[in-house]
């Protein structure tokens, strides 16, 4: 059986990817991380809060949709969240740096490891 953490591995293997994670969005809590330059324990907890936010006002607005990935542009990073199709609660977090990422290529290889990764 293969680890979140092997699945993760493989979105490293693009150019500029910084790191990866999955997160549980209802608690917050890191479930897997690879990767290194930033405080993944920390980005889940406040990434959390944009998915959830996210969420809240969909259902506000009345959409009846799912979000298929949300997409933060810094100056030197590109940070992609990616709610988890096959399991509710759950979603991917990629870090890029913009310098060097290819940010197609990145969005792709995210949803091709997130079908793979099932708990």
């Amino acid at each position: 059986m293969t680890t979140i953490t092997e699945k993760l591995n493989q979105l490293l293997e693009l150019d500029g990817a910084l790191a990866a994670a999955v997160v549980d969005y209802s608690s917050g809590m890191l479930l897997g991380s690879v990767g290194q330059g930033i405080d993944l324990e920390l980005a889940a907890a406040g990434n959390t809060e944009v998915v959830r936010a996210k969420l809240k006002t969909m259902k506000m607005l009345g959409i009846n949709d799912n979000i298929e990935d949300m997409l933060i542009t810094l100056g030197t990073q590109y940070h992609l969240l990616r709610p988890l199709t096959k399991t509710q609660e759950l979603f991917a977090y990629y870090v890029l740096d913009r310098s060097k990422a290819n940010l197609a290529l990145a969005r792709r290889k995210l949803q091709a490891v997130e079908e793979q990764i099932a708990l």
